[in-house]
C-alpha cells in the first residue's frame, strides 16, 4: 500500500512539474508555441509510424489529443504526456492484475502463474516509468529511453506468458496500451536526441 501511495504521489508531483516547465511560459512565447503545436501531434505520430512497423499512428494521435494541454506544448511536453499516460495505464493494469489474482475462481492454475509473473513485471514497470520520467526531466534521454524499452519488454513478456501456457490473456488490451504509450514516448525521446 505504501509503495502504491509513493508512486501516486510521485506521479502527482511530476504532473505539476510538467505544468511548471512546459506550460507556464512567458506570454510572448505562448503564441509561438501554439502556432508550432497546431500539427505537432499528427506530425510526430506520422514520423514515428514511418520509422516502425509496430507503431500505431491512430493510437498515438488519439491518446495525445485526449489531453488538452498537448495542443499547446512542445515536443518535450508531448514526451512527458506520453510517459504520464503510460504510468497511469500501468498503474491501472497492476490494479486489474491484483484483482484477478484475488479472484480464486478465475482461470487455470497456469493462468494464475502467468498473472503472478505479470504482477511482478508491472510492479517493476510502474517504478521504472517513474524513473524514466525523472531521467527525462534531468535531460538524461538515453536513460529514459532505456527505462521505457524495459517497460515495453515487460508488457510483451506478460502477454506472451499466457500464449506460452496456451491460455487466453485477460490483459491483451492493457498490455497493448502500455506498450504503445511507451513506444510513443520512446520515439519522441529519440527524436529529441536526433535533433539535439
Amino acid at each position: 500500500m505504501l509503495r502504491h501511495w509513493h508512486v501516486s504521489f510521485l506521479s502527482f508531483c511530476f504532473f505539476f512539474l510538467f505544468l511548471f516547465l512546459f506550460l507556464w511560459t512567458p506570454y510572448d512565447e505562448i503564441s509561438a508555441t501554439r502556432t508550432f503545436s497546431v500539427d505537432l501531434i499528427n506530425k510526430t505520430c506520422k514520423t514515428c509510424s514511418d520509422k516502425s512497423t509496430v507503431f500505431n499512428y491512430t493510437f498515438c494521435s488519439a491518446s495525445l489529443q485526449e489531453i488538452p494541454v498537448s495542443r499547446t506544448t512542445n515536443l518535450q511536453g508531448l514526451a512527458i504526456i506520453a510517459m504520464e499516460l503510460a504510468l497511469q495505464n500501468a498503474t491501472h493494469t497492476l490494479s486489474v492484475i491484483k484483482e484477478l489474482r484475488r479472484n480464486e475462481t478465475w482461470g487455470h492454475p497456469f493462468a494464475s502463474a502467468c498473472l503472478r509473473d505479470c504482477d511482478v513485471l508491472y510492479s517493476d514497470g510502474v517504478i521504472t516509468l517513474v524513473d524514466a520520467v525523472a531521467a527525462f526531466l534531468e535531460g538524461k534521454y538515453g536513460s529514459a529511453g532505456a527505462w521505457l524499452t524495459a517497460v515495453m519488454d515487460g508488457t510483451t513478456t506478460c502477454e506472451e506468458g499466457f500464449g506460452d501456457m496456451e491460455e487466453a490473456s485477460p490483459l491483451t488490451e492493457q498490455n497493448y496500451s502500455v506498450f504503445q504509450l511507451c513506444d510513443v514516448a520512446l520515439c519522441i525521446v529519440n527524436l529529441l536526441v536526433s535533433h539535439a
